[in-house]
């Protein structure tokens, strides 16, 4: 596996205490996940706000977690792009034919522990329905998704547990939304 900033030892160390510090003083707390080897695809919701990013990364610090993220391909030129690959950045090219359903599925067939996380609003703005790709990506790389919630009520965030998507999204999706009927985010009124 490449080198990161989730699996490089000092730095991984200085950020997980940072992140302790910060969750402790701000009065989250982390519910870490059950004990299961990546590959997987993570999703953290609701996302209503720009410190969902700070507190998943802190999560994520918390617990040890190796994550990878998506970006079109434009936030990685050659000096930017190195940083943003070192911080978890795989880079998506919307031009090119294969979709990003594909292209994250090729990449998981290519790094069997790579275990990717999403926001599946794809915004912080209020939208009336998820987007479905983080679904697709986990069915067609054959991997779980592993439920991330961010709850602003309970000032946790929860990595409940996992699901095994079946190949049928209009079957699977209330199952899983359902997970997050009583989660708040931080800006309430941006969430489904």
């Amino acid at each position: 596996m490449k080198a990161s900033v989730f699996n490089t030892p000092i730095i991984r160390s200085i950020c997980r205490g940072l992140s302790i510090a910060g969750l402790y003083l701000s009065g989250w707390k982390v519910i870490p996940p059950p004990d299961i080897k990546p590959p997987y695809v993570v999703i953290g919701a609701p996302h209503t706000s720009n410190w969902d990013f700070i507190l998943m990364l802190a999560a994520v610090f918390l617990t040890k977690m190796d994550v990878k993220w998506m970006g079109k391909n434009s936030l990685f030129p050659p000096i930017l792009g190195a940083i943003s690959r070192w911080f978890g950045g795989i880079p998506i090219d919307r031009n090119q034919r294969l979709n990003v359903v594909a292209q994250m599925v090729k990449e998981f067939s290519s790094n069997p522990s790579l275990c990717l996380i999403i926001a599946p609003e794809g915004t912080r703005k209020k939208v009336s329905q998820w987007k479905s790709g983080f679904y697709h990506i986990a069915y067609q790389a054959g991997v779980p998704i592993m439920l991330g919630v961010i709850d602003a009520e309970a000032k946790e965030v929860r990595f409940g547990g996992f699901f095994t998507p079946s190949g049928s999204y209009e079957e699977d999706f209330p199952l899983i939304l359902k997970h997050y009927e009583k989660s708040r985010g931080i800006v309430a009124k941006n969430g489904l």
